[in-house]
């Protein structure tokens, strides 16, 4: 979330909030420069963009399909003055990049209809910022997407926003079957149920096979970058406390395990796959949902404060200290 003073003055409407981004990176380079050796600008740009000005389910809450294509440039934009923001500052060794939240799609049908609505859905919410980063343009479909409130933008500002960065981050939790659906504008496309499946407390599909499909996908579009697996965790009901010094997670163990071997697969497939993040370590203030959701890998008493490392959490000690034998 912004600040309120700029969110007063327009937020990610205001082509001035590019360069007030860099300045604010440039003082947490000068900073922390000498400390920290990774850094990402903006963490998941298309929840800003879709969830405070699309559909207004966040901050700022605004609902406005002629909004939405500006707060993405802008976004992307500031991440870029970031980029050069970092490279004239960073020490030596130092590496930055950009975190997205993808999410494969998968057509619900063979239709003509479906089929199109698919590739609209993974232009909105896959392609949207990655492609003007790697390849220097906005993905066709955007433009049929928002129809008049899209927007051409001038070529120096797509030059700018190709700042090479050093790496990708990708957030993960879950994939969508997208069928046609003239009800659900402006992709005209909505995910389908798959009722026999596993879900999280989120309503999220337990899916470990797109993780690896999405992680061949960045690779086969935009080459050999190196990627880290951000964030990828599972909200599950935990009991309310521990029981003898103990909280049992099964689902939340066997999530981890499928999906590292996912992300194992993708490897062995030849991505440039360079560290995994499980989300998260703590039980934590979920947004909206407040502390309803425990994605945590170590429970926490909301009281008292009293940590408690869940099984999760000690499968996933045991997984990075046999490097992975423990998946086996």
């Amino acid at each position: 979330d912004l600040p309120a003073a700029l969110d007063d003055r327009g937020g990610w409407l205001n082509p001035d909030i590019a360069p007030w981004f860099a300045d604010y990176a440039s003082v947490m380079f000068e900073s922390l420069g000498d400390r920290v050796a990774m850094w990402s600008t903006i963490n998941e740009p298309l929840v800003v963009m879709d969830g405070g000005y699309m559909h207004g389910n966040l901050a700022p809450g605004h609902r406005n399909m002629y909004e939405a294509p500006i707060v993405t440039h802008n976004l992307l934009r500031a991440h870029a003055m970031g980029v050069q923001a970092f490279r004239a500052r960073a020490v030596q060794g130092s590496r930055i990049g950009l975190v997205t939240n993808l999410e494969p799609r998968y057509s619900a049908s063979d239709s003509r209809e479906d089929v199109a609505a698919t590739a609209r859905a993974h232009a909105y919410g896959n392609r949207q910022y990655l492609d003007p980063i790697f390849l220097g343009k906005y993905p066709e479909e955007l433009a049929e997407i928002f129809g008049d409130a899209w927007v051409d933008w001038p070529e120096a500002d797509m030059q700018l926003i190709r700042e090479p960065v050093d790496f990708l981050g990708v957030n993960y939790y879950s994939r969508s079957v997208i069928q046609h659906d003239e009800d659900r504008p402006p992709i005209n496309a909505g995910a389908v149920l798959q009722a026999d499946k596993l879900h999280t407390e989120m309503g999220w599909e337990v899916f470990p096979q797109g993780l690896t499909d999405i992680l061949m996908w960045v690779k086969s579009s935009y080459g050999d970058v190196p990627l880290y697996i951000t964030e990828n965790g599972s909200a599950f009901t935990d009991a309310p406390e521990p029981i003898d010094g103990r909280v049992e997670d099964p689902l939340r163990v066997e999530y981890l395990r499928r999906h590292l071997q996912a992300a194992r697969e993708a490897i062995r497939g030849g991505v440039n796959l360079k560290g995994y993040f499980a989300w998260s370590l703590l039980d934590n203030y979920e947004w909206s949902h407040g502390y309803t959701k425990r994605f945590g890998i170590v429970h926490v008493d909301n009281v008292t404060q009293l940590r408690t490392v869940k099984d999760s959490g000690r499968y996933y000690a045991d997984i990075i200290r046999t490097n992975g034998r423990a998946l086996d």
